[in-house]
């Protein structure tokens, strides 16, 4: 198969292997992919692209009614929740992936994409804690082998570089929305599209495991309300029971939920966040120790059972086992298994439950590649689509895939007939 271009959209329904096209350059890639692949490996240029024909055309269109009408069905679906992974907030975003946080905290030069030097006390402590990995560095096996290590040795060096890089991240996590380059249209067109549903409906809710303030600033950029388990006070605390709480317009003759309000979990903390005599408030600027984030380590898991992460991973199981739900995940590589194993056993376990998977390298966490270091569960969730679970697969970015939602104001004409003859006195009609 050809190189996968830039820009490669399409899906994978339940019940079938076959890819399908949703814009102009996956169907010429899914076409033409194969006789590609034959000329390159025998050294021969590429041919150009022949144009659609009206029967590819129409092809092309049916696939995209059929997509469309399934995200305006799921939309509808009584409870709906959304899972953003870190891989919303790379690209036009401008977060930090796990590489640039590798060349923040163990480069001299940060600035250098590839070949830079580490910092000798970067390699003293890589050393010490035997993380010796070049080729493909990860700042989450770093600091794994940092916790490993302190468990067993006092080391003030070991202790005050780990606490040097989390400061780093901690950095990197915020001060990117800081930035002119920092784009967050796709955050809130995600809102305007999913946010605002019927009134009568569960309110949407929003997992995530970033730390970042995407979700909480393209909120303020709508005026919407989240509901994120911080009280509504001066100095805001923590609890879980802000969760069951909601927001009405109230009169004197009927109270109506307003819209535009959403449920907001952060399952691995914030960079908002602060721990404090054993309770959690809101802070602007926690240092690294006392921020309440599950940084990036194998200790995640662990992590995951202590207060707030244990009410919010709760928060996520709950939902899974509601009936008649659709979960939208994007940017997620099922790599945390202490979220992956429930969102796995769930769709095994609730017949009701839709799951749609979007990312932007699907098609290559789904191919068949026993040398590929995608998590074990893109295989296990593949084989229960194909089993006639109702998953779905979208090969696409993050922005590509908001640009595909219908408008959720679009899918409810009666109310708004309803609320029009109201206005001019139809609520006294029988």
């Amino acid at each position: 198969m050809a190189t996968t271009p830039d820009g490669h959209i399409s899906f994978l329904k339940p019940g079938s292997n076959e890819w399908k096209a949703l814009n102009n350059v996956s169907y010429i890639y899914w076409r033409d992919g194969k006789a590609d692949s034959v000329l390159k490996e025998a050294g021969a240029p590429l041919l150009p692209p022949e144009p659609l024909s009206d029967a590819e055309k129409k092809e092309l269109k049916d696939n995209q009614v059929y997509f469309h009408e399934l995200l305006l069905k799921s939309l509808q679906f009584p409870n709906l929740s959304f899972f953003a992974g870190s891989g919303t907030s790379l690209g036009d975003v401008g977060g930090p992936s796990m590489w640039d946080l590798w060349r923040c905290a163990m480069w001299e030069d940060p600035t250098l994409m590839d070949e830079g030097r580490i910092k000798p006390e970067a390699q003293k402590v890589c050393e010490k804690v035997k993380y010796l990995e070049r080729t493909n560095p990860n700042i989450e096996h770093f600091l794994s082998n940092c916790e490993a290590y302190l468990a067993f040795h006092e080391e003030e060096d070991v202790k005050l570089f780990l606490n040097e890089v989390k400061a780093i991240i901690l950095d990197k996590c915020s001060s990117f929305l800081k930035s002119d380059n920092s784009d967050l249209s796709a955050y809130v067109n995600l809102l305007q599209k999913m946010g605002r549903r019927r009134v009568r409906d569960p309110r949407l809710k929003v997992f995530t495991t970033n730390y970042d303030l995407t979700f909480e600033t393209a909120a303020s950029e709508l005026g919407m309300m989240v509901v994120d388990g911080l009280s509504y006070t001066g100095t805001r605390r923590f609890d879980g029971k802000y969760f069951n709480y909601d927001v009405v317009n109230r009169d004197e003759n009927e109270h109506e939920f307003i819209e535009g309000v959403f449920h907001l979990f952060k399952l691995h903390g914030s960079v908002s966040w602060m721990r404090k005599d054993g309770q959690i408030y809101e802070n602007e600027s926690p240092s690294a120790t006392d921020a309440c984030l599950i940084y990036p380590a194998k200790g995640k898991y662990q992590q995951s059972f202590i207060q707030p992460h244990l009410e919010l991973l709760s928060r996520l199981l709950d939902f899974l086992r509601k009936q008649n739900s659709c979960l939208v995940i994007s940017g997620f590589g099922f790599n945390d298994d202490h979220l992956a194993e429930p969102i796995y056993s769930a769709i095994k376990s609730n017949p009701s439950m839709r799951l749609i998977i979007v990312d932007f390298k699907c098609e290559d966490h789904l191919k068949d590649n026993k040398t590929s270091n995608s998590s074990k569960y893109w295989r296990l969730l593949k084989e229960l689509s194909l089993a006639g679970y109702d998953i779905h697969f979208l090969n696409a970015s993050f922005k590509d895939f908001i640009n595909l939602i219908p408008n959720l104001r679009a899918l409810t004409p009666a109310e708004q007939l309803a609320k029009a003859i109201k206005s001019v006195g139809g609520n006294s009609l029988k």
